[in-house]
């Protein structure tokens, strides 16, 4: 615009109103082609011809020459030199508030190694240039909001929203067009860079230029930022006001729940990802990787600090999924609901980042140390061996230019499994296995053993991976009838419990007053015959259960078997941790969780395709949801780890997960949708015959391959067997419940 101010006038005052969008963009969201992926690269003639006012040179001082001379020049990606390049300038020149006019030469600001935006950003134009590379100069806005959140590392940016003047360069890159280069921060342009005008050179991106006559000259400016719409994000979902309304209504809702006797309970499953890492295939679509499993470690030590510092950490194993070679690992956090701790020593905790130095000694030690302290002849620990056939046929098998130390195997796994165990030797063993179980008898409750024993001599382990807990010779045992087999029956989740043992367990009694069994071959009639050294024996004395010690990376892992209840396992945890107390040494708790048990508050952390997934415990109330939630995202933040990311187009989004709505209930008695099927039975009706539902609630995928609640998006047989079990369900008077929990259990579990 030309503007002509005929008269004198004592005032002139321009004002500019923007409304801008500052919507969170990738500034790397962008393709190259081909040819200009690789620095150096030359522009095809077209293009170079209409670039020429962009590739325009000043004359260079010696500095500007020597700077230049110290870049290196590839071949490299283009977009890492790019980044590089201005990430050294900005390191080089220091940014100052120039309130001269007019733009420094190069020399003059590499001479001082101080200048404004628009000094840097010339500079940074004449630079690239003499690369080759077509740049232009742009002036505008800078608008930097406050940030929801401080930053982990670094510089967390104002502490209030701010707007300037500014100035940047801009580059173009064949396939993307014009890329901005801030060299003052030493980032790519982002949502708060707005460009009012680019030119080849700086005189022609002056915002006002003109002539008045000679006067007194009182010049001021000023700029003022204020945010008209707040979208919703993950660091700042609700307004103020929104949260209050949400907060008021959670509240009603608890008070009405409460006066209907529902006794409903809700949790959730959030995912996050890496914020140091994004590009990575475990952070996009695998559900295993290199750094996963820390991040998995520090967020689950974190949340230990902060829900439970008297919660036990195991490291076990959970879901095993079709093509997948090996189950996935699992973190999880239980602690006791009556403020009890389940470990009270932190430092007895092994940790996943930590180099320990473990070795088959101290396993041995732990094993022996433990029996003890759980009443069972140290004697009945046996160390488990590799079996050494397997071994040797692959061995065998392998060409004779090829080292088993050194496989050339295609399979990695396999590579490192024979490495692993010729390395070891096959004739040392990989840990100690101590038959266990717990003995429950009228007025006596006991912890008991038996000597394992096999036609080999040995015990040896079942090839594999896993933990040795996992890979017992059970079937290589003695044979026991199915009438007096042991077998594992988990306890009623609707029976009576009682107490959870205190912190402390009692000192056991004397290794000789407990009850171990010892099965041995008649060789003469084959017959199995029981040897006990005190008292009788219940369930033939037959132990199938067992727990291991093995050292595995530097750490001690100690497996433990499948209890029938809470009770035990609390008992057996404890002996776990004032053995490893006795003997100095930390420990990985791995094998099997504590059964199910509302007197347990668990927390897991697992893998799953590009996240980590964070499985809460339940809340009661609207006030524990809201806790729980708050923190579990601020210690995820703290753990390095975000629930957003961009997605491969640049779109913001979120992980994925926390769309899950997890009710039940306290106990299995207290599920509302136990007592009441027939509410169970309308909500699914419900869900079955709206499907408008299920685009609410899923993500970038509907059908059979989403997670949403219709029952016929999986096979369609599934609506039928829907059916049967809709008519076999228990009919209830209006406002009654039914006695038949197991029932309604039953005839869903498995749709």
């Amino acid at each position: 615009a030309r503007i002509v101010v005929p008269e004198r006038t004592r005032e002139f005052r321009l004002q500019v109103d923007l409304v801008a969008e500052m919507a969170v963009f990738n500034p790397f969201d962008f393709f190259l082609e081909p040819e200009a992926e690789r620095y150096p690269f030359i522009y095809e003639p077209r293009i170079a011809k209409e670039l020429e006012p962009y590739l325009e040179l000043e004359p260079a001082g010696p500095l500007l020459e020597q700077w230049i001379g110290t870049v290196e020049r590839g071949p490299v990606p283009t977009v890492d030199f790019l980044v590089e390049l201005n990430r050294r300038l900005h390191q080089d020149v220091a940014y100052i508030i120039r309130m001269e006019p007019g733009v420094q030469t190069c020399e003059e600001t590499l001479s001082t190694g101080k200048g404004s935006c628009r000094d840097s950003a010339w500079l940074l134009a004449q630079i690239l240039r003499r690369l080759g590379l077509a740049a232009r100069f742009v002036s505008g806005y800078l608008i930097q909001l406050k940030p929801d959140v401080a930053a982990l590392d670094g510089p967390s940016g104002t502490d209030k929203d701010f707007t300037d003047l500014h100035a940047w360069t801009e580059v173009y890159l064949p396939g993307a067009g014009w890329i901005g280069l801030d060299p003052t921060s030493g980032l790519l342009a982002g949502e708060g860079h707005i460009p009012l005008a680019c030119a080849p050179h700086f005189s022609g991106a002056a915002p006002i230029t003109g002539t008045a006559d000679v006067g007194d000259v009182d010049f001021s400016f000023a700029m003022h930022i204020e945010r008209i719409v707040e979208t919703p994000r993950v660091t700042r979902p609700y307004a103020p006001e929104q949260w209050s309304a949400i907060d008021a209504l959670g509240r009603a809702v608890d008070e009405q729940l409460a006066q209907g006797d529902v006794r409903l309970t809700m949790g959730g499953e959030p995912t996050f990802v890496s914020i140091d890492d994004v590009d990575s295939p475990e952070w996009n679509t695998a559900a295993l990787g290199t750094h996963k499993r820390v991040l998995a470690a520090r967020l689950i030590q974190r949340l230990r600090d902060r829900f439970a510092p008297g919660g036990l950490l195991h490291f076990g194993q959970g879901k095993w999924y079709p093509g997948e070679s090996l189950p996935r690992w699992a973190f999880a956090l239980f602690w006791r609901g009556d403020g009890q701790p389940l470990w009270r020593d932190a430092r007895l905790i092994a940790q996943e980042d930590v180099a320990g130095s473990a070795t088959l000694d101290d396993a041995r030690a732990f094993t022996e140390a433990l029996a003890e302290s759980l009443g069972v002849a140290a004697d009945r620990a046996l160390p488990a061996y590799e079996d050494p056939v397997p071994y040797l046929t692959r061995e065998q098998r392998l060409p004779e230019n090829v080292d088993p130390f050194e496989s050339k195997l295609e399979d990695p796994e396999e590579r490192a499994r024979l490495a692993r165990v010729f390395e070891r030797g096959l004739a040392s063993p990989v840990g100690y296995v101590l038959p266990l179980q717990r003995w429950n008898a009228p007025h006596q409750t006991a912890w008991y053993s038996e000597r394992w024993t096999n036609r080999r001599g040995r015990l040896f382990l079942v090839p594999g991976d896993s933990p040795i807990g996992f890979r017992l010779p059970l079937d290589s045992l003695p044979h026991v009838p199915s009438e007096q087999y042991p077998f594992f029956i988990p306890a009623d989740p609707f029976a009576p419990r009682a107490p959870l043992p205190q912190v402390r367990p009692t000192p056991p009694p004397d290794v000789d007053q407990q009850r171990t069994v010892q099965r041995v071959s008649d060789a003469g009639t084959g017959r199995q015959q029981l040897v006990e050294q005190s008292g009788t024996a219940g369930a033939e004395g037959i132990v199938r259960t067992a727990l291991a010690v093995e050292p595995r990376n530097g750490r001690l892992c100690v497996f433990l078997p499948p209890t029938e209840t809470a009770n035990d396992y609390v008992e057996l945890i404890s002996c776990v941790e004032d053995t490893a107390a006795r003997i100095g040494q930390p420990v990985h708790v791995e094998g099997y969780t504590p059964p199910a048990d509302e007197r347990l508050n668990v927390i897991k952390v697992t893998p799953d395709p590009g996240v980590i997934e964070v499985n809460v415990h339940p809340a009661r109330d609207w006030n524990e949801l809201e806790a729980i939630t708050t923190t579990l995202y601020e210690e995820a933040r703290l753990s390095r780890l975000d629930a957003q990311k961009f997605m491969i187009d640049g779109r913001h989004t979120g992980t994925g997960g926390g769309n899950h709505v997890v009710v039940g209930g306290a106990t299995p008695a207290d599920s509302p949708f136990l007592r009441r099927p027939d509410l169970l039975r309308s909500l699914i009706g419900y869900w079955q015959n709206h499907p408008s539902l299920s685009f609410l609630f899923s993500g970038l995928f509907i059908g059979p391959t989403s997670q949403a609640p219709r029952v016929d998006e999986g096979r369609d047989e599934k609506l039928y067997e829907l059916e049967i079990a809709f008519q076999q369900m228990p009919k209830l008077m209006p406002g009654s419940e039914t006695s038949q929990l197991w029932l309604v259990d039953r005839l869903l579990r498995n749709l």
